[in-house]
């Protein structure tokens, strides 16, 4: 098990070795820095924490940088934990780089998908919607909302309501490319959430 944070920069299509365009999504990764290493002894687990994102020290609250302070870290933007097989072998303060992953490997990404605000039924949940007739008088509402002699809604019923910025992970995705001397990596296809956006790199669950 191999992860990574990054930042989503965008897409763009690249040559593969036989000639053909392979649509990829550019992603900035690390270098990230271990911050904190877990133990069975202490926490139960072993896995370590990885910081990655540069930020002003002003914009550091003191609980937080005093952990970074305690560690001997420089502050960074974001924390995240992975537990991985080999998590004794980590140091603190040693770097993650994107040579972590090589072309071929798949991987699985996570990130937070773009918030759509309050939406309809049709567009959050692909309802088909009323007829397009003139003398129709429904067209984009969600029709019945189910039992009628119950009185009431049953939870989960889908309704029009808030959609998009949940955690949505994109599994078996190839890695198309590698470079180092940039910290960047380019995966086949598209991954969640808008560019910029914060994304976890892991070695796929069902390679």
């Amino acid at each position: 098990m191999k992860a990574i944070l990054g930042k989503k920069v965008g897409m763009t299509q690249v040559y593969d070795e036989k000639g053909v365009i392979v649509p990829v999504t550019v992603i900035q990764a690390g270098p990230c820095v271990v911050v904190q290493k877990r133990t069975k002894e202490n926490d139960g687990y072993e896995a370590i924490q990885v910081g990655f994102g540069e930020i002003r020290d002003k914009l550091v609250n003191k609980p937080r940088a005093g952990h970074f302070a305690k560690h001997g870290v420089a502050n960074k933007r974001y924390l995240k934990e992975f537990r991985l097989d080999d998590s004794a072998a980590y140091e603190v303060g040693q770097e993650i780089k994107v040579d972590v992953f090589q072309a071929g490997d798949k991987v699985d990404v996570c990130g937070t998908s773009k918030g759509k605000g309050f939406q309809g039924g049709m567009k959050r949940h692909n309802f088909g919607g009323g007829a397009n007739s003139h003398g129709s008088m429904s067209h984009r509402v969600p029709a019945s909302s189910g039992a009628t002699d119950a009185a009431r809604v049953f939870p989960g019923t889908r309704k029009p309501g808030h959609m998009g910025s949940v955690r949505v992970t994109t599994q078996g995705l190839t890695v198309v490319r590698v470079d180092l001397e940039r910290n960047v990596i380019l995966v086949k296809g598209s991954i969640p959430g808008p560019n910029h956006g914060l994304v976890t790199i892991r070695t796929s669950v069902k390679k």
